[in-house]
């Protein structure tokens, strides 16, 4: 099932904006959502939703968006959930899991956010893995909307269509098929340590062509056009600048240097940082101090230079060229 963004670009464009999909909870209207491959979870504001008093509540439940720092506070409910793309395309999922918002909170160090009681607007398809926290709580895979639909099995069960998906730049296949894996690099997962479910993807980075590479895990996020990057002082040293705001960020015209893959093996692809003619370069590069830990993520625009691939019944992730917009 190929369902088209409803902000696809143009052919022969760059993708600039996170991806939408049409979004409908207990047979509601379809409301435009963000498709976002660094959360995991159906997150709505419960006033969208039909009847909503009457659904199964499963427990209270919260989710916290760590690049803008909302914390979304509701219920979880069960619903089906249906996904719609343009010309007509769309799928309806089993009964899934779905937070619906009744108020937003602010973390302490929130960079967008206002606290909001029985908020409207909100409306997310979070189909990342290795995502953890109040999720991954109470079970993993059932909560992928990606991976609950109909001639899927689960985790444990797997049945006639493989799960996972494949995302483009003008939009996104559901379910796995020989055809749609030509010419992908594959990256296979390690098993999450101490719970379900898949590690994050192995990278390798450098800024500014220091060696050697400093190796973490990448999150691809269609959800946001900003990176995120956390790098060891010997790769900063010297590289910095801060921007308008006074973040920290790698001084412009600095090359960066993002390799998929244990040691860096895999695919990779590079950028200069503040280069807006690059399409696969971030609209800004914001560094995150996080001691310790080696981690980038990419932001939506790795899709202008690679598809990219989940196979949550194999464990890999896979990245395949694609001309530049």
């Amino acid at each position: 099932m190929f369902l088209p963004y409803l902000n696809a670009p143009l052919a022969g464009s760059p993708l600039r904006h996170s991806p939408k999909l049409g979004l409908s909870v207990n047979g509601g209207r379809p409301i435009r959502a963000v498709m976002d491959t660094g959360s995991l979870g159906i997150v709505v504001s419960a006033r969208l939703i039909p009847e909503f008093d009457t659904l199964e509540v499963l427990k209270p439940g919260e989710l916290t968006y760590t690049s803008s720092g909302r914390i979304m506070k509701g219920v979880w409910v069960k619903a089906r959930v249906t996904l719609s793309g343009t010309n007509g395309a769309e799928v309806t999922t089993r009964p899934i899991p779905v937070l619906a918002v009744t108020h937003v909170e602010c973390t302490r160090t929130a960079r967008r956010c206002r606290p909001r009681a029985n908020p409207t607007g909100i409306a997310m398809i979070g189909v990342g893995f290795a995502r953890g926290g109040e999720v991954e709580k109470l079970g993993l895979a059932d909560r992928n909307a990606f991976l609950s639909l109909p001639g899927m099995g689960t985790a444990d069960a797997p049945a006639t269509v493989r799960r996972g998906y494949l995302v483009t730049r003008r939009g996104v296949y559901l379910g796995l098929s020989a055809e749609g894996a030509k010419g992908m690099d594959f990256i296979k997962l390690e098993k999450a340590q101490g719970r379900s479910g898949w590690a994050p993807t192995p990278v390798c980075l450098s800024l500014g062509g220091r060696t050697p590479a400093a190796c973490g895990t990448a999150l691809v996020d269609t959800g946001v056009t900003t990176m995120y990057l956390t790098l060891p002082p010997a790769q900063l040293t010297g590289q910095t600048q801060p921007n308008p705001a006074g973040v920290p960020t790698p001084t412009s015209g600095t090359a960066l240097r993002i390799a998929f893959g244990p040691g860096g093996s895999g695919p990779s692809y590079a950028f200069r940082a503040g280069d807006q003619t690059n399409p696969s370069a971030p609209h800004a590069i914001i560094l995150v101090n996080r001691p310790g830990t080696v981690f980038v993520n990419t932001s939506v625009r790795l899709l202008n230079r690679f598809d990219y691939l989940y196979d949550a019944d194999g464990g890999f992730v896979g990245f395949r060229p694609v001309a530049s917009p």
